[in-house]
């Protein structure tokens, strides 16, 4: 059976660190998952960016280990997700303001991934763009993609 590709967005990285929170043990599942080779991993230069970015210390060496522990592979910044991301913006699927949410569904979209795992409720996992998606990868050559929870994929939803 082929493995799924899933591309892992910011919050999910995060969320692995915080135990309080909702879809913590779904998180941590798909980590371990992953390690068992179940999926393959990829993540982007613009997640990279914004794990840099965090001002926690301990947590942004415990993310960027968490990548590297799971051999997670780390895309790079290409014109063809800027291209993708601007298009989303033209279509209403995504705020210019959301950078980064945007090129983190475009660069899945650009790479042939099969899903986006995300976290993320206020502009990528959410319905709109879930809807709106589709139609603009189609309009601009690329497949639909799957955007999701940890949740959703783990043990096939079992």
């Amino acid at each position: 059976m082929k493995k799924m590709k899933i591309y892992l967005e910011t919050t999910v990285f995060n969320r692995y660190f915080e135990p309080e929170r909702d879809n913590y043990r779904d998180t941590v599942r798909l980590f371990e998952e992953i390690a068992e080779g179940r999926f393959e991993a990829y993540t982007s230069a613009y997640v990279v960016k914004e794990l840099l970015d965090t001002t926690d210390e301990p947590k942004r060496e415990a993310m960027m280990a968490l990548l590297r522990r799971h051999h997670v592979i780390i895309l790079d910044e290409s014109r063809e997700t800027e291209v993708l991301a601007e298009a989303y913006v033209t279509h209403g699927v995504i705020t210019r303001p959301h950078q980064y949410d945007r090129l983190h569904i475009a660069c899945t979209s650009a790479h042939g991934l099969d899903a986006i795992i995300s976290l993320n409720f206020s502009h990528i996992n959410r319905k709109k763009t879930k809807e709106l998606t589709e139609p603009v990868n189609r309009l601009y050559g690329y497949i639909k993609i799957f955007i999701g929870t940890p949740m959703e994929v783990i043990n096939d939803g079992e």
